[in-house]
Order: structure tokens, then C-alpha cells, then sequence
């Protein structure tokens, strides 16, 4: 895995947001030394779609979705929105451009101001925008509000620590969608919720994207809440894609062996499944700061041959819409084998 290429572009015409060559680099002290977060990374959404954005924690999604944002702007690379780039835009024209692209982050409590009532937070945007009046204001507040589940009249006065996280992850929402976005950013919504509330925040979700027309980037490193809820995944290992396509295939037959980890992670309310009998990833996940040669994915992966640590994988296409990084894809029915005692293959 972790490649490079562009053959799952779409017509940049027709897309919402095209990210192509995605570069974040971070200093590490005064070491001289960089974290490669995310390195050269291209996918692109398209208007109503909804993207999922999946890979273990500290393979680089949050980062990316932070940097379509520009918070911080990237290293190197292109992000264009509507048809403009926003790599380089500063000050005024960036913020305007931020009142159609919003971001909810992970966790519910902490992003929301805590001196500020509910009312108040929700508003900002109008406020700061001088959209409408006081009145259309407070309607607007309201309206939105009601749509995300919550009663104005109890509770527009409170603030954030009088609230649940799943209730502050609707206040977030509420706040997001108060400016009209075109283009709303999830980061991880829903992992720091119990499991029944999440069901409830993704309901509302797809609710408010289908009423306001919205568009999705869904990060997660859940497989099993971005297949219900995504039109495309693209997954990602130690800030590279590895596969991209639609949920149906990628999860019924995964190409890269890095996918069918992931998905033989994902939890079987089964008696008879033993756990013990799925395959797992063996080996640890390389630093950041130096990252293998060749395929990123090479250390750990059962599949690995000296091809993979001199040559970089370019995705191409193996089935219709299903793209892969891999010099050695796999095929319907293959089974990842099972980890030796010494683990992955070292290269």
C-alpha cells in the first residue's frame, strides 16, 4: 500500500472539492527532522456525495481534513473548492470561503465555548456576517435548533456543561449549518458518543444532508460506520491511500491486504467466530518522522516481496470504480494468511 497516482480522479468539472498532491509536514523540535503526517495524497467529492475517510488512528485523516480547511495550510499540494484554490488564499477571502465549508470536530464538549450560551454559539456565524437581523437571527437559531433535535424555548439559554455530548455534537451541528455550507467536514462525530447516541447523530447526519443539500467528508476509523453511511471510502495508512471505492465492493472483496485487516478488525455479534481465527496485522506501525521506502505498508504486510521496498505502488484501477495502491492486489476470495510468530515480513 500507500502509494501515489491520480487514477481515481473524477472530471475536476464536475467536483465539489479536489485535493491532488496533499503535502503536511510538521517540525519535530529543533531536530531538523519532519513528521510526513500526510504525503502527496489526490482524491475529490462530488456535489451531495458523501466521502468516507478511514485508516487507523495516526494514519494522517484528521490531518487532512484539517488541512482542506486550512488549519494549518498545507505543506505543498492543491485543495480546490467551487472552482477555486485555496492553497495560498489568506484573511478575508479565506474566511469568506469558510461560511461554506464547516468542520465538526471529535470531541462535542471541548470545541464549544463554554462561557457562551447555546443560542449564542449557534449564531456566531450570522453574527459575525451581519446576515440578517436580530429577529431573522433568532429565528434562523431556532429553525435550526428544532431540526437538530432540541427545543428552543428550554434550552437556548443554557450552556455547553448543562448538556450531554451527544446533545453538544447537535449543538456543533446546528452551529455548522447555520451559515449555509456547501461542504461539511466530520471529524470522527461520533467516537466519543455511546453507541446508542451515535446511531441518533448519524441519523440526523443523513437527515440534514439530504434537507440542506450538503456534501460529506466523513473521517472515522470505524469501517463499519463508514460503510452505511459513505458513497466512496478511501483508505488511508501512515499518510497514504491505499484503496478507494464504493462501500459495497471494497468491503465484500478488498484489495489490499491493509483493507481486509481493517475490515477483519471489525467486531461479529457471533458466538461461533472466533476471534483467535481471523487474520491480524502483525509488527508496528513505523514512525511517521521515517517512514519505510517502497510501500509504506511493506513492514507489516504478509504479502510484502522486495518489489515493495524499492518501488513505490501507483493506484490503478482492479475492478470498476475500485482503485488500489499494491503491487500485488488481491482477488474475490482471497484471505490475508495468518501472522507468523516472528510477525510481518521484514524487508
Amino acid at each position: 500500500m500507500a502509494g501515489s497516482g491520480k487514477a481515481h480522479l473524477r472530471d475536476a468539472h464536475a467536483a465539489l472539492l479536489r485535493v491532488e498532491d496533499l503535502l503536511v509536514e510538521f517540525p519535530v523540535g529543533r531536530s531538523g527532522l519532519k513528521v510526513h503526517a500526510v504525503t502527496g495524497i489526490s482524491f475529490d467529492v462530488l456535489p451531495g456525495e458523501t466521502l468516507g475517510l478511514v485508516g487507523e488512528s495516526g494514519c494522517g485523516k484528521s490531518t487532512t481534513g484539517k488541512a482542506i480547511m486550512q488549519l494549518p495550510a498545507p505543506t505543498g499540494g492543491s485543495v480546490v473548492f467551487e472552482g477555486k484554490e485555496l492553497t495560498g488564499t489568506k484573511g478575508r477571502a479565506l474566511r469568506n470561503i469558510r461560511t461554506r465549508m464547516k468542520m465538526i470536530f471529535q470531541d462535542p464538549i471541548s470545541s464549544l465555548n463554554p462561557r457562551r450560551k447555546v443560542e449564542d454559539i449557534i449564531a456566531e456565524g450570522l453574527s459575525i456576517w451581519k446576515l440578517g437581523t436580530k429577529a431573522e437571527q433568532q429565528a434562523k437559531v431556532d429553525e435550526l435548533m428544532l431540526d437538530c433535535g432540541m427545543d428552543p424555548a428550554m434550552q437556548r439559554g443554557k450552556r455547553p456543561h448543562q448538556f450531554s455530548g451527544g446533545q453538544c455534537q447537535r449543538i456543533s451541528i446546528a452551529r455548522a449549518l447555520v451559515t449555509d455550507p456547501k461542504i461539511i467536514i466530520c471529524d470522527e462525530p461520533v467516537s466519543a458518543l455511546d453507541v446508542s447516541v451515535q446511531a441518533q447523530v448519524l441519523n440526523l447526519l443523513e437527515e440534514m444532508k439530504d434537507r440542506y443539500g450538503l456534501t460529506l467528508i466523513f473521517i472515522a476509523h470505524d469501517l463499519a460506520v463508514v460503510k452505511n453511511v459513505s458513497d466512496r471510502v478511501v483508505v488511508m495508512y501512515l499518510g497514504k491511500i491505499c484503496e478507494v471505492g464504493p462501500p459495497d465492493i471494497l468491503y465484500s472483496r478488498p484489495a489490499h491486504p491493509y483493507t481486509q485487516a481493517l475490515l477483519a478488525a471489525i467486531p461479529v455479534p457471533d458466538p461461533d467466530v472466533n476471534p483467535v481465527d481471523r487474520p491480524t496485522l502483525g509488527g508496528e506501525i513505523p514512525s511517521p518522522v521515517s517512514p519505510p521506502s517502497g510501500c509504506r505498508f511493506r513492514t507489516r504486510c504478509p504479502l510484502a516481496q522486495d518489489i515493495c521496498a524499492s518501488e513505490e505502488p501507483i493506484i490503478h484501477e482492479v475492478s470498476a470504480g475500485q482503485y488500489v495502491a499494491c503491487h500485488f492486489p488481491m482477488g474475490a476470495g482471497d484471505k490475508l494468511p495468518m501472522p507468523t510468530a516472528t510477525g510481518a515480513k521484514e524487508l
